[in-house]
């Protein structure tokens, strides 16, 4: 596999919008597409992450490569500041 930050391919999914994301947890997933965090729930989701869906970041230059386990992308947004 190429280089890149290795993430579960069971952390990414789709939502029902057509984002590409990956689960980070209380709340919040990285849109890979956009780069950025957003907020979401599990009602959002409308499947696991195809082949196809991969393909597509990769010629964006957002997944550097994957496989049925590791999805490797080229890059994560710093987190947002926690809010008070």
């Amino acid at each position: 596999m190429s280089d890149g930050i290795a993430i579960g391919r069971q952390w990414v999914f789709v939502l029902s919008d057509g984002s590409v994301v990956m689960d980070w947890g209380n709340g919040l997933a990285v849109d890979l597409a956009k780069g950025e965090y957003i907020p979401y729930n599990e009602s959002l989701i409308s499947h696991p992450v195809s082949d196809a869906e991969l393909e597509t970041l990769k010629r964006m230059g957002r997944v550097a490569d994957y496989d049925h386990l590791i999805i490797r992308v080229t890059s994560m947004p710093e987190l947002p500041p926690k809010q008070k």
